[in-house]
């Protein structure tokens, strides 16, 4: 998904000249050039699938005996262990690859036939991966702002000097679905639209202060 493009509000400020020290008697001193900024505030929206999957397994088996029974679904379990380890999948059944998820599942599907029920795989996000995308969101909203402060300076000849106060101001979290016990949803839903439901969303903004250095070097601009 696309982020939305960047909310933008920008203001040059001039900054009030230090009152400058009364120079010694019979010498000059040339008032100092007044500083100047640009205040801006930026914003970001960042979303991440998924990164893991946990489907669960119900095995049976119908014999004459208990210990047959026992011995018989023992054997399917072996198997499906067997299975995910030849294809490089956690035996444990907790998937980071979704498409190896499926070709274990369909493949158990084939084999076992009846004697298994495999449930509707429930995505989720590992701690780790929530973290990598609030701090993508905050980097990427800081990026937006310092890109929208030199587009303002260029409109007005000025070049972008540097950050003097960068600030986090908001920062929202919504939808996705932290590592957790299987939840209940429809199993009419395709495989697309349950990792769209566990999709996590970011948005951050932040305010941030730049030095306006001067007027721009057209010379480099049109090198």
């Amino acid at each position: 998904m696309a982020p939305p493009p960047a909310r933008v509000f920008a203001e040059l400020v001039p900054v009030q000249a230090p009152t400058p020290t009364p120079a010694p008697a019979g010498r000059c001193s040339p008032p100092a050039p007044p500083g100047r900024e640009v205040h801006v505030s930026g914003s970001a929206e960042l979303s991440a699938g998924p990164d893991r999957a946990r489907v669960s397994l119900r095995l049976g088996s119908r014999k004459g005996a208990a210990g047959a029974a026992r011995s018989s679904v023992a054997r399917r379990l072996e198997y499906i262990a067997q299975s995910a380890r030849q294809r490089g999948v956690p035996v444990c059944i907790v998937f980071s690859d979704f498409g190896k998820m499926q070709n274990v599942c369909n493949l158990l599907i084939e084999k076992l036939g009846t004697s298994v029920t495999i449930s509707p795989p429930h995505f989720y996000h590992t701690p780790e991966a929530i973290d990598t995308l609030r701090r993508q969101v905050c980097v990427a909203a800081v990026g937006n702002t310092q890109q929208k402060a030199q587009e303002v300076c260029r409109l007005f000849g000025q070049s972008l000097g540097k950050p003097l106060l960068i600030r986090e101001e908001e920062t929202k979290e919504w939808g996705g679905h932290i590592d957790s016990p299987l939840l209940n949803s429809p199993e009419s839903l395709t495989l697309q639209e349950r990792i769209q439901n566990a999709t996590a969303y970011a948005s951050c903004r932040v305010f941030a202060v730049f030095e306006i250095k001067g007027k721009e070097n057209r010379r480099n601009k049109l090198l």
